[in-house]
């Protein structure tokens, strides 16, 4: 991998290295316009930081997207996370109308989206974006294993 992130799940992993490097759990998100490419948003957890349980990758770089284009929703765009969305990201995934979710690792254990409560096939879900799920899947387990090994 080059040091400069070229694609929207490396800029992920770069604020996913990032966020365990501030002492939070591993996980970045990208929000991407698919047609030009340009990246509106990107963040890593910041829930200790933050004192803020709601401070996950995913939520943050979609208020991120949302304050840069001035709108509550964003539909058309597609967010890249290196970790499952858990219940709480998968329902603003919703919410904010996203087109596509790409994600690394699956989460069996904290995961919404293909474990867990699977938020986007309840029938109380509005919106569903295409989910595409196990980018880098290998990449992503082993930095958060890691991460959780050092603090053991």
């Amino acid at each position: 991998m080059t040091d400069t992130p070229t694609t929207p799940m490396d800029i992920a992993f770069a604020e996913a290295r990032a966020a365990a490097a501030r002492g939070e759990v591993p996980v970045g998100a990208v929000v991407v316009d698919p047609g030009t490419g340009a990246v509106l948003a990107r963040a890593g957890n910041r829930t200790e930081e933050l004192a803020d349980p709601t401070a996950h990758a995913e939520v943050l770089a979609i208020r991120e997207a949302c304050q840069a284009l001035g709108e509550p929703r964003l539909p058309g765009l597609d967010l890249y996370v290196t970790l499952e969305p858990c219940a709480l990201c998968a329902a603003a995934i919703s919410f904010a109308r996203l087109r596509r979710v790409y994600f690394g690792a699956y989460d069996p254990k904290g995961g919404g989206v293909d474990h867990g409560p699977r938020f986007f096939h309840q029938p109380t879900c509005h919106h569903a974006p295409e989910v595409y799920g196990g980018l880098r899947e290998g990449e992503a387990a082993d930095l958060l294993r890691g991460f959780f090994r050092e603090r053991r």
